[in-house]
């Protein structure tokens, strides 16, 4: 399943989905506009260490969301580099099972 996780048209289109739904900045600080040009200069070095098993995801940034009872609730915010890969592996699964 790797190899379909990172074949390169599928992680070209989890690019532009995640791109495409925006988002705040994860622990790191990198917006998603700035992810494109990131994943090209660092995808081999990436993709290398996924097929390693060496592939650590950075922490999860927490904002406190006010609800409307007047209560708080914590949203976990992904580095954008991880929401990539979780969005590559999403639809490796869903062609998987289609």
């Amino acid at each position: 399943m790797i190899e379909q996780v990172l074949h390169p048209n599928n992680l070209m289109k989890a690019l532009r989905q995640v791109v495409s739904n925006g988002g705040s900045a994860g622990v790191d600080g990198m917006c998603v506009k700035q992810l494109p040009d990131y994943f090209r200069e660092h995808r081999d070095t990436l993709t290398a260490s996924l097929r390693k098993g060496t592939y650590l995801p950075q922490a999860i940034r927490g904002i406190e969301i006010p609800k409307s009872n007047g209560k708080i609730r914590l949203l976990g915010v992904p580095t954008v580099m991880d929401r990539l890969l979780q969005q590559a592996v999403s639809q490796a699964k869903y062609q998987e099972h289609a």
